[in-house]
């Protein structure tokens, strides 16, 4: 293949946001969701609307309260809202009103749906089924709890479906159409919190988090995407201080000029397959707004890595990195994700003129696995459970 020519496009002018104080954080769908969710199962079980739902956020370390904005009976079934707080984010679904229509059946077990306004998975890749609604695992297994809280599961059959007025619309705003997702927005959140998204205080912090390594004598500095590929890259570097982890969010070019100019002697990056793909094919700006991922490049990836014409072919028609790498996996491919990491490793060190040494790890969705690594790093990991 050929080297890639990197780019650094900058973020659209609606991402740019300064700021001003201290950002309020909100909520995400999937948590507003299990909210409505639970205080509909609360009506239904004690015949009581409730005021205010205490619901748990899917790392169990936080229950916060919600109000409900509406909850009564509709025939057999309970139907709870509650709106949608993004907090300071300048998230299309702030003001939403997450809608919980819940009732019970034979079966004991719960059945989840998605109704108007929730999107519809047309498309493999995501991690859903193929046809199902697009409520992503983190909210499914946050809804499952909240009702276990108010019935018992075991015993009891209960369908919930979930519900966003005007969701068609606000998806248009998102790249969901772009990715197969139809008739209405994702229920997401892996933490069930909205983090803002100031462009300005986002990127200062990730300089003042490698300003502070540099002042503790620390050489070695590793990006990550988020939560769960934060907490794999520590587990496989376990004897760095958690000061030298940085969730680098969308400013991978800006904080390697950072570790650069103070003189840092190593960079690992450790991601997923998305962000992976982007800056193995030269784009340094991953925000998806400006960046998507080229399926064209994963596919002469996949040539590279001894994929029959058939694999490429189909590679090459992939909606997400995700659809790709699981073509890989279910080819046995087990080079391209290594193949992978050694292109981002060499398009980042590129990109700093060769002055630092660069590694880089993908780990699996559930960040509990190593599935590929540059060549300077995969002597170093074991490419095994990170449990």
């Amino acid at each position: 293949m050929e080297p890639a020519e990197l780019r650094d496009p900058s973020l659209p002018a609606s991402a740019r946001r300064v700021a001003t104080g201290k950002l309020r954080k909100g909520w995400t769908t999937g948590t507003c969701s299990t909210a409505a969710a639970k205080a509909a199962a609360l009506l239904l079980r004690d015949g009581d609307a409730p005021a205010e739902v205490q619901v748990p956020l899917p790392r169990g370390d936080q229950r916060p309260t919600f109000a409900v904005e509406r909850c009564e009976l509709d025939g057999d079934a309970a139907v709870a809202v509650v709106i949608k707080d993004a907090g300071d984010d300048p998230d299309v679904t702030h003001g939403a009103h997450l809608t919980a229509r819940v009732w019970l059946r034979d079966e004991p077990g719960l059945e989840l749906r998605g109704g108007e306004g929730v999107g519809r998975v047309t498309r493999p890749g995501l991690g859903l089924e193929v046809g199902g609604p697009a409520i992503n695992s983190g909210p499914r297994a946050q809804i499952a709890a909240a009702i276990a809280e108010v019935l018992d599961l075991g015993t009891t059959g209960v369908v919930v479906e979930i519900s966003v007025p005007g969701g068609a619309k606000m998806a248009r705003r998102t790249s969901n159409p772009r990715l197969g997702i139809l008739d209405g927005i994702s229920i997401l959140g892996t933490t069930g919190i909205v983090r803002p998204f100031s462009t300005a205080a986002w990127r200062a912090s990730v300089g003042q988090a490698i300003d502070v390594m540099d002042a503790q004598g620390w050489k070695t500095v590793v990006l990550t995407t988020g939560g769960r590929s934060e907490r794999a890259a520590r587990k496989l570097e376990p004897t760095l201080d958690e000061v030298c982890f940085v969730e680098v969010g969308d400013f991978v070019g800006y904080a390697m000029k950072r570790a650069v100019s103070l003189g840092f002697e190593r960079i690992l990056f450790v991601g997923m397959v998305g962000k992976l793909s982007k800056l193995a094919a030269g784009i340094m700006m991953t925000h998806w707004t400006r960046s998507k991922v080229d399926p064209e490049f994963l596919a002469a990836l996949t040539a590279q890595a001894g994929g029959d014409e058939a694999l490429v072919a189909s590679v090459a028609q992939a909606n997400t990195a995700r659809h790709a790498y699981e073509q890989w996996v279910l080819a046995g491919l087990s080079t391209a994700p290594d193949l992978l990491c050694a292109r981002v490793a060499e398009n980042l060190a590129t990109y700093v003129k060769g002055r630092i040494s660069v590694d880089a790890i993908m780990v699996d969705f559930e960040g509990t696995s190593v599935v590929g690594a540059s060549p300077g790093t995969r002597e170093r990991v074991a490419v095994e459970a990170l449990r």
